[in-house]
């Protein structure tokens, strides 16, 4: 209510001025035609320098999209030669291991093989010295070839 007073009150203090419509004069009204051709001019000018700056921004847009095929080419050939590198350790992995287990296999083969002989051979040995020893008992010259070999 404050408000509405106080607006009340200021229009009434200060007198308003009456606007009057003009008469515009030759002189004025070339002044607005030459004002109105050097817009249209500036305004061509304008949507030029903008038609200019829209195919600038084309090509930008295309260089951006030919740098992103381009990259896309090459981080698929990086993830193909990350595929072949790691078939290629696996491979090897697989190769050393299969190549581990087939030498230890041939190994604990072959140590079995030789220990079984080994065992076969000191085993009939002992049997042969049991033997004899109880044969030089009875026979005196096995007696003295077991001695001269310290076997007695």
């Amino acid at each position: 209510m404050k408000k509405i007073t106080i607006l009340l009150l200021f229009l009434l203090l200060f007198p308003t001025k009456s606007f009057s419509v003009q008469e515009f004069t030759q002189e004025d009204r070339e002044r607005l035609v030459r004002l109105e051709a050097t817009l249209k001019v500036f305004m061509k000018q304008v949507d030029k320098r903008f038609e200019q700056i829209d195919k600038r921004f084309e090509q930008v847009d295309k260089r951006i999209s030919e740098l992103r095929m381009d990259m896309n080419k090459r981080f698929d050939q990086m993830m193909s030669f990350f595929w072949i590198l790691s078939g290629i350790f696996t491979t090897l992995t697989v190769t050393v291991i299969g190549f581990a287990y087939w030498d230890r296999r041939t190994i604990i083969r072959r140590a079995k093989e030789e220990a079984i002989e080994e065992i076969e051979k000191e085993g009939r040995l002992r049997d042969l010295i049991r033997a004899l020893k109880k044969l030089s008992e009875e026979d005196r010259r096995l007696a003295e070839v077991l001695k001269e070999f310290r076997i007695l």
